[in-house]
């Protein structure tokens, strides 16, 4: 007997609400953190002998003595990397000879300052990047498949991916105070294009299926469309999910979260492309067939 994956398919976007539900609550409390690549300020990392630190908290104490930091971070690489607003190099010099007095040699391995006119630059060129892209995958899949609810149904689950991404990190932020950077810029754009992949294959799946049977319905083509993709589907996002997973938990501090968005949108992005892209197919279908007995 044939599974019909989409008897109930507004059940999906229920999921999806409570997701973002959940997402703009965090949101609401400041979840989303912009780094100073976005806000401007001063990056300072200084390597270091870091087992001689008792707790980060007692060394953040130390030096908000000096100078007001907004984060710190200790890495594996026996490194410190230290954010704040503007620091001026007096300050910046300050920080490292009060390391340098309580925990020996510190060499300094970088320090960066962005100015907020630099940071709104950069979050506007974001957003228009986001925009671009989305119009650019949105006229390819119209060309492509000669009907505008494809299209339509494609960039809105593809923006799906994003908010849930978006969501995810403001949860994150206010758990763990991670914050969002250029990396997380690159996730973003990434997760994009991994999302429209897997929801193009799909629905030219669809459009085969309805050449070759041309009386049936919508949703029994789409039913067997996904039933046909799933397994490669699944098989190809394990395989990135298992690298992306691995990363997050070996990899190094510093692309540990641009490994987590990245793990985030392949999970997302493989899940929008049955439960987001095709519900929303669907539901252009029924709505379409209402108005037109409305008339």
């Amino acid at each position: 007997m044939t599974a019909h994956i989409f008897k109930h398919y507004w059940l999906y976007f229920t999921t999806s609400l409570a997701v973002f539900v959940v997402g703009l609550v965090m949101i609401a409390q400041g979840g989303l953190k912009p780094s100073i690549d976005f806000s401007g300020g001063s990056v300072l990392e200084v390597k270091m002998d870091v087992s001689k630190i008792n707790s980060s908290q007692e060394l953040e104490e130390r030096i908000d003595k000096i100078v007001d930091i907004s984060s710190l971070q200790l890495t594996s690489q026996k490194t410190l990397i230290l954010k704040s607003k503007s620091i001026a190099n007096e300050q910046k010099d300050a920080v490292v000879a009060d390391l340098g007095t309580e925990f020996g040699t510190v060499e300094m391995i970088r320090f960066e300052t962005v100015g907020p006119v630099i940071g709104r630059e950069l979050l506007l060129k974001t957003v228009f990047s986001v925009l671009i892209v989305s119009m650019v995958i949105m006229l390819y899949v119209m060309n492509q498949f000669k009907d505008l609810r494809y299209g339509v149904s494609a960039i809105l689950a593809m923006l799906h991916d994003t908010f849930v991404l978006f969501c995810a990190f403001a949860l994150l932020g206010v758990l763990y105070n991670v914050e969002i950077d250029a990396l997380f810029v690159t996730a973003v754009l990434t997760t994009l294009s991994f999302s429209v992949h897997d929801t193009i294959v799909t629905f030219d799946r669809i459009r085969e299926i309805r050449k070759k049977e041309p009386n049936i319905t919508i949703k029994e083509a789409s039913n067997k469309a996904v039933l046909q993709t799933l397994s490669r589907s699944l098989n190809n996002s394990l395989t990135i999910i298992i690298m992306l997973a691995t990363l997050v938990l070996l990899g190094g501090t510093t692309l540990r979260w641009f490994a987590v968005a990245l793990l985030v949108g392949s999970i997302t992005g493989t899940y929008s492309s049955t439960f987001t892209a095709i519900p929303l197919l669907l539901l252009w279908d029924d709505v379409a067939k209402r108005w037109s007995k409305g008339k």
